[in-house]
């Protein structure tokens, strides 16, 4: 892509190692992982197994790859699985996950068995970015042989459990960050033309187009119109680019997409998508809908 579009790189010719070097030097620490989110879960141990279940290579002593698992897990319960920051950039993914765990994951897990993984990609969190370190965005990673170490780790980690996952849902964001920077940096990085797309102005769902669960997405949906707007579609009758399957929701094939929610064999999964952008929130409002998204799901089961 050429400089007056991106910095990096050259007009029609992918990134080879050399770019995404050049593109890892640029990034720079802008929040803590430890003060954000690891001190967090220490405080939380009385009520939830802390185990840690791998770490980055780049720090393997700053990134240390945690989940949160129930103390009285009961093979007879139903398991739901909790996922944030895939993407370490969307905030309220990563809080939103730690605020469930802080307020009404304990009373769920008299029914349930609750995992709670609340930041996939720490190093993406402290530099507020979609990749990782090396230029690969962890949610278009989640198949054999994957090059993203989050999600090689994460994949172990749940097959490795070997339980059956009733409920999956992985918490996102929406920025506008994803047409001023994302998608010009993936066109520079693959040399493929990226169109932007209108942000949505709202809260919306992500299913997954091989198991939609019109339902269970719609329930999810009603309970966070209490606490935060829904997007509407667009004049194209679309989200994102996507032909809405009802209001406030779009498919995606996961597995086929390599996405985090398609990581198990769960019947009901689905993606949030927050806009912390819009003139309508702030960071509390974002972290109230991830929560609000979470409890419904579960009540929902």
């Amino acid at each position: 892509m050429s400089d007056s579009v991106y910095s990096i790189g050259k007009q029609d010719q992918a990134w080879a190692e050399t770019e995404k070097a050049l593109w890892f030097t640029k990034q720079v620490i802008k929040r803590s992982y430890e003060d954000e989110v690891l001190t967090k879960l220490e405080l939380l141990t009385s009520s939830f197994d802390m185990i840690q279940y791998g770490s980055l290579s780049l720090d393997e002593s700053r990134y240390p790859l945690y989940a949160m698992q129930s103390k009285n897990w009961q093979t007879n319960n139903k398991t739901v699985l909790v996922t944030g920051g895939v993407h370490g950039y969307e905030t309220s993914g990563v809080q939103g996950a730690i605020r469930f765990l802080e307020t009404c994951a304990s009373d769920f897990s008299k029914q349930f068995n609750i995992i709670v993984i609340p930041c996939v990609s720490p190093w993406g969190y402290e530099t507020i970015n979609r990749w990782n370190n090396k230029a690969i965005d962890p949610n278009r990673s989640f198949y054999q042989d994957s090059p993203a170490q989050e999600s090689v780790a994460l994949m172990t980690f749940i097959n490795d459990l070997d339980v059956d996952i009733t409920m999956h849902i992985d918490l996102h964001e929406t920025t506008d960050t994803d047409n001023s920077e994302f998608r010009p940096a993936l066109a520079a990085r693959d040399a493929i033309e990226q169109k932007s797309w209108n942000i949505p102005d709202g809260f919306y769902l992500v299913g997954d187009s091989t198991k939609p669960g019109v339902d269970f997405q719609c329930a999810i949906n009603q309970a966070v119109a209490k606490v935060t707007h829904i997007a509407p579609a667009d004049s194209n009758n679309k989200l994102i680019g996507v032909d809405i399957e009802q209001f406030g929701v779009i498919n995606y094939a996961s597995r086929e997409l390599g996405l985090c929610m398609g990581l198990t064999d769960a019947p009901y999964v689905t993606t949030t998508e927050v806009y912390p952008d819009s003139p309508l929130v702030d960071d509390e409002n974002c972290i109230k809908a991830q929560v609000t998204a979470i409890s419904a799901a579960i009540m929902f089961i």
